[in-house]
């Protein structure tokens, strides 16, 4: 049981940083652009 928890867990958290821009556009109410360049920014 502890193992398929892990699990679900686990591919939640590669689906949500796979979908990390648009999840975080709904969250923070801005647009996928603006987080984009956001994402963009901090990386360098």
């Amino acid at each position: 049981m502890g193992f398929l928890i892990f699990v679900l867990v686990v591919v939640a958290a590669v689906a949500a940083w796979k979908f990390r821009v648009p999840l975080m556009a709904k969250v923070l109410g801005q647009s996928e652009s603006r987080v984009q360049r956001s994402i963009d920014r901090r990386k360098r």
